[in-house]
């Protein structure tokens, strides 16, 4: 059992930056890829950055890449996500989560650790 919990997200104008971080208790923290999700009003679920179990290795959504930046301290058991250029598109509750899975060009949560999420609201 995993259980993540966020924190951070807020109102930032455009061209802003904003961090969210996220703590995971439970099966040793260094043990497993993590990783961030975001859901929009009326949308689904989609995929955002992600993480190996080492740090060394890091993925992103084509729409977020080069102003996202997604990182982990295993000593801390904590994930942090750096969110720089914010544009209103990346309006949205962001969900960490944890021991998610690599499934082609993209990433999934089949063990379904998710944290509660937290807002992130960019505005034009």
């Amino acid at each position: 059992q995993v259980q993540p919990v966020e924190s951070g997200g807020g109102l930032v104008q455009a061209g802003g930056s904003l961090r969210l971080s996220c703590a995971a208790s439970g099966r040793t923290f260094g043990s497993y890829a993590m990783g961030w999700f975001r859901q929009a009003p009326a949308k689904e679920r989609d995929f955002v950055a992600a993480i190996n179990w080492s740090g060394r290795r890091t993925y992103y959504a084509d729409s977020v890449k080069g102003r996202f930046t997604i990182s982990r301290d295993n000593a801390k058991n904590t994930m942090n996500l750096q969110m720089n250029s914010l544009k209103p598109e990346d309006t949205a509750v962001y969900y960490c989560a944890a021991d998610i899975h690599e499934d082609g060009s993209t990433w999934r949560n089949p063990s379904g650790y998710w944290g509660q999420g937290t807002q992130v609201t960019v505005s034009s």
